[in-house]
């Protein structure tokens, strides 16, 4: 990242929430998660998988797709083209800010 090193960095609120961020980052690792695999990945409880996906969704980083396994409710996700912009922009930024922070 170039420019003016006085110039604040402006990171993607949106992801730097820290469960968003391991949200994101999990599915740029892998095609799609499904809701409990998130859950289990990530440690957390389905209304902090619920509520954190949701709003990945309403951004456009991710994408949800509810079906059924049989008789049993599938909710999967994946990463968008816009999310995994926006992870690569957010990972840049955090980069620079370490690289200015360190003095590199």
């Amino acid at each position: 990242m170039t420019g003016d090193p006085a110039l604040p960095i402006a990171l993607d609120r949106l992801i730097h929430e820290r469960l968003r961020l391991a949200i994101v980052s999990a599915l740029a690792v892998h095609d799609s998660l499904t809701f409990t695999d998130l859950r289990t990945l990530l440690d957390t409880s389905d209304g902090n998988v619920s509520v954190h996906a949701r709003k990945l969704e309403d951004a456009g980083y991710v994408t949800c797709t509810k079906s059924f396994d049989g008789r049993v409710p599938r909710t999967e996700y994946r990463l968008t083209g816009k999310g995994r912009q926006a992870l690569e922009r957010y990972l840049s930024h955090m980069e620079a800010l370490i690289k200015r922070v360190g003095g590199a």
